[in-house]
């Protein structure tokens, strides 16, 4: 038997991943429910999961993507931000003048 306290080392253990309810992130985002959700179906996020009761779950990722959507909105539309988030047009960030983008819109 093993001492209490003392654990088999595995270099595979990590901590869970979070995910977040969309009420979670509109908490820490500040952004309301149905932009959120007009986010998500729109195609400017991806949740990473559902439950069982058939709610989305996004990680950890999603901040990163949702102030990089709210800083674009400042010069872009929607519409143009889903393109530039697809990989359609070359995105540059100025400090001087702030993102531009090739517009193929």
């Amino acid at each position: 038997m093993r001492p209490l306290g003392h654990r088999a080392k595995s270099s595979s253990l990590k901590p869970p991943r979070k995910l977040y309810r969309i009420g979670e992130v509109t908490q820490h985002t500040g952004l309301s429910r149905q932009t959120v959700h007009n986010y998500t179906t729109m195609g400017l996020i991806c949740e990473s999961e559902w439950t069982p009761g058939g709610h989305r779950l996004y990680d950890e990722s999603v901040f990163e993507q949702l102030a990089l959507i709210e800083e674009l909105k400042r010069t872009r539309t929607l519409r143009q931000i889903a393109v530039i988030l697809a990989g359609g047009s070359s995105l540059s960030v100025s400090p001087q003048t702030g993102p531009d983008i090739s517009d193929p819109v």
